[in-house]
């Protein structure tokens, strides 16, 4: 249905449909397999709540849920290029709490070493991984410079005027850089 609306993506796998729907990282996985085989780009959301993170369990959630997809696309740089990970933060979103720079750049960098050893270093370095947890005018600039964090997946945010300032940090990194 999406193919046939002529929409281009599709974000799988947030935490309330994680949470509230049930759905399994193998399921995202295989929705992403499907949506790529209908011609529909995929955001895969990855993001650990409040109790995994201060129970120091952060790298391990989320690798687990980019690995059940990772398992399905395997190491096909062609599918790759149609899917941006978005690391959602489960306890960010909408809580006006948000991943200290060091915490979001900590987690973007396990994840692109994560792809570089479990798919290739091609793959590792041309996907894109996004920040979305709480993203504002006030800390956009900061997150946008981090090395590892290539954009940004907006929510609330993208309602207010400061969405504008939001969009304009994007210059703060270099393009070339990546």
């Amino acid at each position: 249905m999406l193919a046939d609306a002529g929409l281009k993506w599709v974000i799988l796998g947030h935490s309330e449909r994680r949470s509230l729907c049930h759905e399994s990282s193998q399921v995202v996985a295989e929705k992403t397999v499907y949506c790529l085989k209908q011609g529909v780009k995929v955001i895969v959301c990855i993001g650990e709540t409040l109790a995994q993170r201060e129970a120091g369990d952060t790298s391990k959630v989320v690798t687990e849920q980019l690995g059940e997809v990772a398992k399905s696309l395997g190491s096909d740089a062609s599918q790759w290029k149609q899917v941006v990970v978005a690391y959602e933060p489960v306890w960010a979103i909408g809580t006006g709490k948000v991943a200290t720079a060091d915490q979001a750049q900590e987690v973007h960098q396990t994840l692109r070493s994560w792809l570089s050893s479990n798919t290739s270093s091609e793959i590792a370095q041309s996907t894109r991984i996004i920040y979305g947890g709480s993203v504002s005018a006030k800390n956009c600039t900061e997150l946008a410079s981090l090395p590892d964090v290539d954009g940004f997946l907006v929510g609330g945010a993208s309602l207010k005027p400061e969405f504008a300032d939001i969009i304009k940090s994007g210059s703060a990194k270099d393009p070339s850089s990546k």
